[in-house]
């Protein structure tokens, strides 16, 4: 058989951890006291989680350095907002407002009846005080000397009664003063020609000044308060009311991360009990109860420590970290469960040092390569530009490593002093010494004796489940038809994977970020179904401080954009609203001498001052510095159209003559599209590459090797496949997941792989069987473990949990399938490199 070993590295580190199973034998109380006082002194950090936590929408949500935070900061400088001329449209950020719809329980809103019970809404939100002794006149946005007002109220003169003779045109109805654009506060309107027949819903806003923003966060506290306590009284009446504020998604944000606490303890106890009943034994001294309990105990002391680090280092704390503990508890408790495979092929008589020594030898490569794998896979995860993944990937990546430290010394030292127990053949509970078995089984006494072992192999006796895999299991995977059946369900594994990703939808939906049962998602919903039509109203702003106005070729260029924007169609649909293109130039043009500079620039101030386009045209030393118009966006519905529609706008930009941007207040939020599929595959591609690295230094076979990163790259596939197919989508949330698959899918097939090089045996069909008798049920124990780490996040109210344990479930069950089907037959098929 040709040698094509590649051990240097596996050999030199399997020969430390043999030193250093040898001095944790020697000195179990050292190690086992040492990690208890260092998780003491970094547990401290939790004093500061409070200060920690980040609850931003935008900054944990948002791509940090995306385009539409550049495309602000212009706005925001050449377009300061003016606190005593407010407008809505004009905004560069969302505002600080609260909002309510009202949805008529009949066909049609428009009626005395329902604007009655609008009318007294308005007014119980006017007369609201805060616990600030602040009412919204005190607080509220001024325009013209006067609080910002709903347009409908205005068009009725706040008398129900007159809504019927308002003969209300859409989307554009003319008042005895103005024309008004009613697109966002009238919904599920019925026309005939351009006037409404009836109409579902009105939308009424409460904008608030924003210089005050402690007194506004308490009346805007109060705002929802008013409309969570008339939830009853609302009941009774004509209309249905959802309500909203600017701060209602951190709120519930910050709300919904405390949700989870209290399953901690369920997932604790789910998997200590998996763990003590799967190291149970009949045997009253070979019994693993304790070492069970104590290896859950230290994947806990390692979150303890490596979260206290980190929050005495100031690392900000997302509410995504809150699902790393039920992550590390199913690691931790995964490599336990392959040490203490590793120690029952120790020799009993051995001493507890030499066993410990054996026992560290053995499982040093498979834990470490997890280890590394799994770290290197979060740390990656800070090359993206989302700081909830940033967040997540740090606290876990080193809890990772924390677990690891502490499994090779806290739980090391345990398993050593068990030993000692076992050595002196006393009882696991009582630790008391009891006599060993007798050569005859009926003499045996479960309660009383103890201490069996294998006399021709002088180890532990096997486990009934271990026999099922030697036996039964492995022979099985390795005949002909099997090996055939495996590799037809592997095609319509990858068949059925790959369909998925072409259905993979891209960007998070904002109201999943809030509990299911929260406010927020009633009123995202009648916002989606009835004021989807008229989408975000868009600045088209003109940045080039040298373009010549008063040039009519200019103008025309400038036009002949505008025009493009006008034609941009989505999947057949119009985008942008012919005719609803708002222009301080159009209509500056109509009333002087365009084309001659002096009088162009000599005119422009007044006619500024005398329209409402004073905020639209930055002046200074008669120069035009810079200047914007307004397009407005039309069926934009879905979070596909959004995307397209942020692309398409931009594109559009680029390819004017003119230097244009491009901005709304939703574009911070639209960015996550542009960045969340090419981020997400270079952290695949770069975290891919490091694994191979890792299992080329450390698994003596560069063929194996090249399994293990296969197995990364058909897991992924199927997880992407199957997460879309489970009505997940691609965002900064199943990004993390993503990252975790890369970790996760390394380490059964890399458990499989060392073993399959690792074995004496000497076909490759008798290797697969060794290896999977070996690792096999280690691999269903921390696969079950890790499922019960997070099964109780099925049961959350949270989209950022449920899509957790979705990702991490598929994650699980396709890395058991390769690990001990797709794996064992694959290896099977190509030349072995004996390991000695």
């Amino acid at each position: 058989m040709p040698s094509c070993h590649t051990d240097c590295i596996e050999k030199s580190v399997s020969n430390w951890f043999h030193k250093l199973g040898g001095f944790v034998g020697r000195n179990p109380w050292w190690f086992l006291l040492v990690p208890l006082l260092i998780s003491a002194g970094l547990g401290a950090g939790f004093y500061f989680l409070e200060e920690r936590e980040a609850h931003g929408i935008e900054d944990q949500f948002t791509p940090k350095d995306g385009p539409a935070k550049q495309e602000r900061h212009f706005v925001k400088e050449h377009f300061p907002q003016n606190d005593s001329e407010f407008s809505r449209l004009r905004l560069y950020n969302e505002g600080s407002y609260g909002s309510f719809i009202a949805v008529s329980k009949s066909s049609d809103i428009l009626s005395e009846k329902a604007f009655e019970e609008i009318i007294y809404l308005d007014g119980t939100v006017r007369e609201m005080v805060g616990q600030k002794g602040k009412t919204y006149e005190n607080l509220c946005a001024m325009k013209s000397n006067r609080c910002f007002s709903n347009d409908m109220l205005d068009i009725i003169n706040g008398t129900a009664s007159t809504i019927k003779k308002a003969n209300l045109t859409f989307p554009y109805h003319n008042s005895t003063s103005n024309t008004i654009f009613l697109g966002t506060e009238l919904g599920g309107v019925v026309l005939n020609s351009s006037i409404i027949v009836s109409a579902k819903a009105v939308r009424l806003f409460y904008f608030l000044r924003e210089n005050n923003e402690a007194e506004n966060d308490d009346w805007l506290h109060g705002f929802t308060q008013v409309f969570s306590n008339l939830s009853d009284e609302l009941n009774k009446r004509q209309i249905q009311v959802s309500y909203f504020t600017s701060n209602s998604r951190e709120e519930e944000f910050k709300e919904n991360s405390k949700s989870v606490i209290p399953l901690f303890s369920v997932t604790y106890f789910l998997a200590i009990s998996f763990s003590i009943i799967s190291c149970l034994r009949l045997d009253c001294v070979r019994n693993k109860v304790w070492v069970a309990i104590f290896g859950a105990l230290s994947a806990g002391l390692a979150v303890l420590s490596s979260f206290g680090l980190l929050l005495l280092c100031g690392m900000p704390f997302a509410m995504t970290v809150a699902t790393a503990p039920f992550l590390i508890l199913g690691i931790g408790v995964d490599d336990m469960f392959i040490m203490i495979s590793c120690w029952q092929q120790t020799q009993v008589h051995d001493s507890v040092e030499d066993r410990m020594a054996a026992t560290y030898k053995e499982a040093a490569v498979s834990i470490t390569i997890t280890t590394l794998t799994d770290a290197l896979a979060f740390y990656i995860g800070l090359l993206t530009p989302f700081r909830s993944v940033q967040s997540f990937c740090m606290y876990t990546g080193t809890a990772v490593l924390f677990c690891y430290l502490y499994n090779i010394t806290f739980f090391g030292a345990f398993l050593a002093l068990n030993g000692s127990r076992e050595k002196g053949n006393r009882h696991w509970l009582t630790c008391m010494k009891v006599p060993e078995p007798e050569d005859s089984p009926e003499k045996y006494n479960i309660c009383c004796v103890g201490g069996a072992y294998d006399q021709e192999t002088g180890k532990e006796e096997v486990m009934p489940i271990n026999n099922f895999f030697k036996m039964y299991y492995g022979p099985f995977l390795t005949t002909t038809w099997t090996k055939v059946f495996v590799i037809l369900l592997y095609a319509g594994y990858l068949g059925s994977s790959i369909y998925g990703c072409f259905q993979i939808q891209e960007g998070i939906d904002l109201k999943n970020l809030a509990a299911d049962s929260s406010y927020v998602g009633s009123y995202y919903d009648n916002e989606d179904q009835y004021f989807s039509e008229y989408g975000p109203n868009v600045m088209v702003v003109v940045t080039d401080s040298k373009f010549q106005y008063w040039d009519k070729t200019a103008r025309k260029r400038l036009d002949t954009c505008l025009k493009r924007f006008e034609s941009l169609t989505l999947d057949g649909r119009s985008l942008v609203a012919k005719d609803m293109t708002l222009s301080w130039l159009n209509e500056y043009v109509k009333v002087i001498n365009p084309n001659n500079k002096t009088i162009f620039m000599d005119s422009l101030p007044a006619f500024l001052q005398r329209s409402d386009f004073r905020q639209d045209v930055n002046i200074s030393n008669k120069v035009i510095i810079a200047s914007r118009m307004f397009i407005q966006t039309i069926n934009v519905s879905t979070a596909v159209d959004e995307k397209n529609m942020l692309n398409k706008l931009r594109e559009t930009a680029n390819g004017c003559s003119e230097k244009l941007v491009v901005y709304h207040p939703a574009f911070i939020y639209f960015d996550q599209y542009a960045v969340i599929v090419s981020n997400t595959i270079q952290n695949i591609v770069v975290a891919t590459l490091a694994m191979l690295v890792i299992s080329l230094m450390l698994i003596p076979n560069p063929i194996c090797s090249l399994w293990v990163t296969f197995a990364i790259a058909s897991v992924i596939v199927g997880v992407a496949g199957f997460m879309a197919l489970w009505d997940v989508n691609l965002d900064s949330v199943s990004m993390i997941n993503l990252v975790i698959c890369i970790g996760f899918s390394v380490d059964f097939s890399a458990h499989i792989s060392y073993a399959f090089v690792s074995s004496k045996e000497v076909t490759a069909n008798k290797k697969a069987v060794d290896a999977i008798y070996h690792l096999g049920y280690p691999i269903i124990q921390g696969a079950v473990s890790t499922i019960l780490g997070v099964v109780v996040l099925s049961a959350a109210e949270s989209y950022i949990f449920r899509t957790f344990f979705k990702i991490m479930f598929l994650v699980i069950l396709f890395g058991v399938l390769h690990g001990i089907v797709f794996i064992p037959v694959f290896l099977t098929f190509f030349g072995i490199c004996n390991f000695n």
